[in-house]
Formats: structure tokens, C-alpha cells, sequence
């Protein structure tokens, strides 16, 4: 028998590859000086990777079968599955002319596509190895939105069709709090802005580089004292809404990780800077 997560993590996979080869297609400059993918500056390869941070084994925090356990000492919380739709991932290079890693101007080049699924890998694993071919250059930020799929674009509608559950929702989790089961929904729009402080420089020669998103699961659920709360009651309209919801948009960051392994090393120096 197919679990729903089973199908979530095969829906994840698809996604996120499709997602990460669209991007070599699409591309815009601000003055046509900015070559798209295959163009005279060559393409190069880039890899995206989800990790979870903040779970390392201790008595507040540890990963089982079943999924990431928390405790404070007096309640218990085990999230058995947490899904987020992302939409958007844009790679924004400093080197295009009148772009840099401050501009708003949306004519800096950048690839968009999704919506898709991403399930988030409860067992400590990094999700890896899905490539894209890029433009060839430096490129200092990543930008991309967790998103409400709604019924007002055919992009949104068809991720609708093949994902019922998140119409009208961002992010759901599952999972038992205190021995009862719990599930946990948002409709959170955020645009989430990751800065590179070493930058990805990409090349048509070398191995692919690459970016790990972290994201510390392990704090959604938490008071700013580190007490944890029954996720129902951030639902919506319930007391901790805008609590967790805070918890989440801090709660993801990202650096340059060639070795794709999830750990920040002590020559990063990157930081997240979310709006």
C-alpha cells in the first residue's frame, strides 16, 4: 500500500526536478547583454539540497523512524510529516549590469518556476543531487516564496488538481502532540531572501555547485522560552497563529554546500535575510 508520505516524497522529487530544469529555460536581462542558458557564456551545473537543522540527538530533539521527536521536559511532540509549497526559486547573479545583491528591480536575471511540493526529510537525510544547468557567473542571492496555491492561475490550479489537501494552504504538518494527533495547516505567504556571502560561481568545467537550504523544524512549535505548544492551536484564528508563523519565516536559512552534506563549515560565513 503507497503511504501519503510515500507519494508526497515522490511528488517532492518530481517537483523539485522539474523546477530546478526549468530554470535553465527561463532567464531575463535588464539590458539583453545577459545571455540565457546555451547562450555565448556557456551553462554550468547547479544543485539544490533540503535539509533539517536543530535535530541534532539530544534529549530535546531526536530523529526516529517515525519521524522528529521534541520534548520540553513536561509535553512531548513527535511531527510524523511536514510538507510547504514553494514557488518562485530565483537565482540572482551580482555581475548583471545595474543588478546587484540590493536591487529590486525585477528585470535582474532570474529564474522562476513552481509551484511545487517540497517534503521535508524527517529521517536526517539532505535531499541532493537534483541539477540544473545555469548561466555560467557569480551569483550572491536566492530568493523564493512559500506560497498559498489558490484557484487564480492555471500553474496554481493544476498543482490543486494533483494536491488537494494544500488548496488554500501553505504548509501542513501531522503528527501527535502528548499522544493526540494533531495537524497543523497555515496559508502563510512569505518571500524568503537568502544572501550569499560566498557566492556560487558558476562554471562549465568544474563539478556542480551547490546550495543547502536548512530549516529548523524543531523551533516552529516553541514559545521564544523553548516550551512547546500543541501545534493545534496555531491553526487558524487560534492564540498562536502569528506565533508560529514568526517561528517559521526565521526559521530557514542557506549556504554555498559543494560537498552537499547539510553542515555549515567554519569558512561559511552566510547569512538569511527574510521579507
Amino acid at each position: 500500500m503507497v503511504t501519503e508520505r510515500a507519494r508526497s516524497m515522490r511528488q517532492v522529487t518530481r517537483g523539485l526536478a522539474m523546477a530546478l530544469v526549468m530554470m535553465a529555460a527561463v532567464a531575463c536581462a535588464n539590458d539583453g547583454s545577459v545571455t540565457g542558458p546555451g547562450g555565448p557564456a556557456g551553462t554550468g551545473s547547479v544543485t539544490l539540497s533540503v535539509a533539517l537543522t536543530g535535530t541534532a540527538p539530544s534529549p530535546a530533539a531526536s530523529l526516529h523512524a517515525h519521524g522528529l521527536e521534541l520534548t520540553d521536559g513536561a509535553s512531548t511532540l513527535v511531527i510524523e510529516s511536514a510538507d510547504l509549497v514553494v514557488r518562485e526559486i530565483e537565482f540572482e547573479r551580482i555581475e548583471t549590469p545595474g543588478c546587484d545583491s540590493d536591487s529590486r528591480d525585477d528585470d535582474c536575471e532570474e529564474y522562476e518556476v513552481g509551484p511545487f511540493l517540497v517534503a521535508l526529510p524527517l529521517d536526517g537525510s539532505v535531499t541532493r543531487e537534483i541539477t540544473a544547468q545555469v548561466d555560467t557567473g557569480t551569483y550572491d542571492e536566492i530568493e523564493f516564496d512559500i506560497h498559498k496555491p489558490e484557484d487564480d492561475t492555471a500553474a496554481d490550479r493544476d498543482f490543486i488538481s494533483q494536491n488537494p489537501n494544500f488548496a488554500d494552504i501553505s504548509i501542513r504538518v501531522t503528527g501527535t502532540y502528548n499522544g493526540q494527533d494533531f495537524l497543523y495547516t497555515t496559508d502563510l505567504n512569505e518571500d524568503q531572501e537568502i544572501h550569499l556571502s560566498d557566492p556560487l560561481v558558476v562554471q562549465p568545467d568544474p563539478g556542480p555547485v551547490n546550495v543547502t537550504l536548512t530549516i529548523d523544524l524543531s523551533s516552529w512549535f516553541r514559545t521564544p522560552s523553548g516550551l512547546l505548544i500543541d501545534p493545534r492551536t496555531a491553526n487558524k484564528g487560534e492564540p498562536n497563529e502569528n506565533l508560529v508563523e514568526d517561528n517559521i519565516e526565521v526559521s530557514i536559512e542557506g549556504f554555498r554546500d559543494d560537498d552537499s552534506d547539510g553542515v555549515r563549515h567554519s569558512d561559511d560565513d552566510d547569512e538569511s535575510d527574510d521579507s
